[in-house]
């Protein structure tokens, strides 16, 4: 779903001594070390070929999730890396250089990267260190709940909705009941999401206004301001899905296509919250197909990214018809960014294409699965019943796409720095279209 790119721009920001700092880092942790030299030989069980600094346990994740999506058992020693870039409190940072150095105070271990480790981990379901890696994780991100019941990207930051719905899904897929969850002042996180949630206007509905929308945070006056990116993470957050949502085959009903009314007035449910926000993203979405990345001082391009977290969200919610229009618009225009981006462009659009029951390996002609699986070492195995698709071919350990995780990371990092870097927080490009002055 949604750290991956500003994740990114969060780390910079902190290297450089900007955005928040956080109210309580790990007790053992290991700073974040420089961006690895072009000759520099990356440990062979990771994903991507290009600097992990950012993005390492992010991609990773995702890219060992979506193979098991589809049904590849990924290889060991891509499980075991994820699993030693854990922090011995449970946290994951970022990017772990050494994991054979103890984590200290310096290093930054953030929700997002705890949040998709656990998921990856629960899901492949390793048993041994990785059981115990999960029960850390569970434990260390229960210890780092907000007041409001929600969570930030860094332990102690303010509430936002992406890292709020990347914790849910998390501690969903481990078995960890979110609704009874609460905070020392007894808030749960879904008290922290709807409070994120515009409340619904006159005459509110799908491209109507943005009532129902979610905003990634207040400003700096508490007002909210319609976030797509936060919305589809808001969407998923509020239904209790994590970032792989299965087809409309498992007694979920299916929504009304088109638009609806926002329910709930300024109180609503966490479904209703769900269901108001899925709108906002039908009339978002209703003409060109995609969501836009607005930076400043550039024209808007089409956010490829978001649009995928757009189609799962639409489909979480049961409105799979209209996840039809994005989810055509990816199969048709995604290829280039995918090729560009790495493998967390891959699983993204491995986990659309689950989510509405599309072939990943046929998606637009492309097959995902293989794409995904040459950015990494070899898959032990793989089920060729999964998904209606065929074996995956082994790929060497060092067949990988040259420009993986490339654009998407540092192109964020970039447009960080030149926006002003007071952004607080992570997952995702449109993160910062809020937020920019």
């Amino acid at each position: 779903m949604f750290v991956r790119r500003s994740a990114a721009v969060l780390a910079a920001t902190a290297v450089i001594g900007t955005a928040f700092a956080p109210a309580a880092l790990a007790d053992e942790s290991p700073s974040p070390s420089p961006s690895p030299s072009p000759s520099r030989t990356l440990p062979s069980g990771l994903y991507g070929s290009t600097d992990p600094t950012y993005d390492g346990v992010w991609r990773q994740s995702l890219a060992l999730l979506a193979q098991h999506t589809v049904g590849v058992k990924p290889a060991a020693k891509a499980v075991d890396w994820l699993t030693a870039q854990q922090c011995a409190n449970g946290g994951f940072a970022a990017y772990r250089a050494d994991p054979a150095t103890k984590c200290d105070t310096r290093t930054q271990i953030d929700t997002n990267s705890t949040g998709a480790a656990l998921q990856a981990l629960t899901a492949l379901d390793t048993g041994g260190a990785g059981a115990e890696a999960a029960d850390a994780a569970v434990k260390w991100l229960k210890s780092v709940q907000n007041e409001d019941g929600g969570w930030g990207y860094l332990p102690g930051g303010a509430s936002d909705t992406n890292s709020t719905s990347v914790v849910i899904g998390a501690l969903e897929a481990a078995d960890t009941d979110t609704r009874d969850l609460r905070s020392k002042d007894d808030r749960t996180p879904y008290d922290a999401l709807l409070g994120l949630a515009l409340p619904c206007g006159k005459g509110a509905g799908a491209g109507a206004d943005d009532g129902g929308a979610f905003a990634f945070q207040p400003d700096k006056k508490g007002k909210l301001a319609a976030n797509a990116d936060a919305t589809a993470a808001g969407v998923l957050g509020a239904l209790g899905e994590g970032l792989v949502t299965d087809p409309e085959d498992d007694g979920r009903s299916a929504a009304p296509s088109g638009a609806a009314e926002c329910a709930g007035g300024d109180s609503p449910t966490p479904a209703e919250a769900a269901a108001n926000g899925a709108a906002y993203l039908v009339g978002a979405v209703a003409g060109t197909g995609h969501l836009e990345s607005a930076l400043a001082g550039a024209d808007d391009q089409p956010d490829h990214g978001n649009t995928a977290d757009t189609v799962v969200a639409l489909a979480a919610a049961g409105r799979t018809a209209d996840a039809g229009k994005p989810l055509a618009w990816l199969e048709k225009n995604s290829a280039s960014w995918a090729a560009a981006s790495g493998p967390a462009a891959y699983a993204q659009l491995i986990f659309a294409a689950h989510a509405t029951g599309t072939d990943p390996r046929d998606f637009g002609g492309a097959d995902l699965v293989k794409q995904l699986g040459a950015t990494g070492p070899a898959a032990a195995s793989s089920d060729p019943s999964a998904e209606g698709g065929q074996d995956t071919k082994d790929q060497d350990d060092n067949d990988r796409s040259e420009d993986d995780g490339g654009v998407s990371v540092w192109w964020i990092v970039g447009v960080g720095l030149v926006g002003g870097i007071g952004v607080g927080f992570l997952l995702s490009s449109r993160t910062k279209k809020q937020r920019q002055p």
